[in-house]
Order: structure tokens, then sequence, then C-alpha cells
């Protein structure tokens, strides 16, 4: 068994074979799957999907990137859809340096206000982190993102980042960078994590493992991260696959959920 802890499949590179890379995902072991919508359109996008497939579940939330465009309107549908039975995180939310897309002030308020909508709510979130590791650090403890805990997706940090998230009560989320040839610190971390606070992810369209990097990326494919990483740690795959399908269920309170 094996979840696909996010993922992006209401993205237009679905389109035309959307039922066609879910079977397949099934296919590969993959029986639950987190879908991601982080602005109008992907969230009403994945609450359909998540309405339809039944092993399906959904986060929804602001991403850093669209910030400028978040509104207290947003923000008050947000909350309002957390009474969905199938919505079970906030997110993704966060800070991304890398696409000047929306001032850092802007990006900071959405983050903090959906941490502590999150607080309100008592919902774990799932952080968007990139080239921000100190100023998500310091928001995360300034606004007590403990309490409710969460996970870093796609982590790309060090063991010392990543120490600081687990202990905030974040699990570690790898995707497929962890396979990439060169990739020395999300192998390191891949090691590092305890097991029980890992999860794997596929971030599809996105990050495609190896031997497809650089092309569409599917839920399937969680296998081959699941796989990587049980080579890194040298136990079974099958072991590896349980434990974080048991990790994702923990973190995203899915059986409490129903």
């Amino acid at each position: 068994m094996l979840f696909d802890s996010h993922t992006h499949l209401n993205d237009e590179q679905f389109n035309s074979d959307r039922e066609e890379v879910i079977r397949r995902a099934q296919e590969q072991g993959v029986t639950r799957i987190l879908n991601v919508g982080f602005n109008r359109e992907t969230i009403e996008e994945t609450l359909k999907l998540v309405e339809t497939y039944d092993f399906m579940y959904a986060a929804v939330g602001w991403h850093p990137v669209d910030a400028i465009h978040c509104t207290e309107e947003d923000l008050d549908w947000i909350e309002s859809l957390t009474n969905h039975p199938k919505v079970v995180a906030l997110g993704e939310m966060g800070l991304d340096y890398h696409w000047d897309e929306s001032p850092k002030g802007v990006q900071e308020s959405v983050f903090r206000q959906q941490i502590r909508l999150a607080r309100e709510l008592d919902m774990p979130i799932i952080i968007h982190n990139r080239e921000a590791d100190a100023d998500v650090i310091q928001i995360l403890r300034e606004e007590k993102a403990e309490e409710v805990g969460g996970v870093m997706h796609c982590f790309s940090g060090n063991w010392e980042i990543a120490s600081q998230c687990l202990d905030m009560n974040f699990y570690i989320g790898l995707g497929g960078p962890v396979t990439f040839k060169n990739a020395k610190l999300p192998k390191e971390i891949a090691v590092q994590v305890p097991l029980d606070r890992l999860v794997v992810e596929t971030d599809a369209p996105y990050l495609a493992p190896h031997p497809y990097r650089g092309k569409r990326n599917e839920s399937g494919y969680v296998r081959l991260v699941a796989e990587k990483i049980a080579e890194l740690r040298q136990m079974p795959l099958e072991e590896l696959a349980r434990q974080t399908f048991a990790n994702a269920n923990r973190l995203f309170r899915i059986e409490d959920a129903g």
C-alpha cells in the first residue's frame, strides 16, 4: 500500500488522460492520494476529484506564489470548505522566494493567517518552502504551528532544518528529487529522518523521479520514490510502504475523518 501524500491531479496536463493516470497509480499499489488545491480554480477542481474517487482526499489553501491574489473572502471560503468530510489539511501554504510573483510581505501575511486558521480549526498544514528556510522556520515558531503540526512538502533542506521541523511536530515529505543522481541532501535526509515521521509524495505533474526526470510526473511514480528510500535505508520496500502509509494516515487524521 502506498500513499501519495501530495499531488495535483487536477492540473491541465492530465486533462486528456486523467482516468488512465489514476488507474496506473492504483496498479502500482497507490491506494490513497492527497490532492492539493492552492487557489480558487485548483481548489474547486480538487473537490470535484475527491468527490469522484473514494480513495482521494483534499488539502485546501493558498500558495505563496498566488498570495497577492488572496482576499479575506478567499480565506473565509477556505475556512468553510474545511467542513467537507474529505478535506483533511490546510495548504499548501508558505513562502516562495524563487518566483517573483507576490511580495514577501504579502506572502508572510497570507501564510500567518492560514496558520492561525489551522490552529483555530485544529487541522494539520502543508508547507511550501522555496529558498526561504530561515523565514519559514521563524514564522512557524512565532505562530505556534507545532500545535497542529503538518508536513514539510518536498523537503529540500539540510539536517539542521529538518531537525527544527521535526521538533515542531512536522513530518518530512520526500519526492522525486531523492532519486536524482546528484541530489545529495535529499538522500541524506531520507536516511536520517525517523521512519515514523516520513511520508512519500510525487507533487505530480512536477518533479518526476528518475528515469522520468524532466517529463510529466504521475501519482504512480511514488513507487519509485519509495523504492529509492527503501534502498537507501536498506529495508524492504513493503515495510517502507507500510510505514509511510500509516504515517500519512496519522498526519492527515484520515481514519478520524471517516
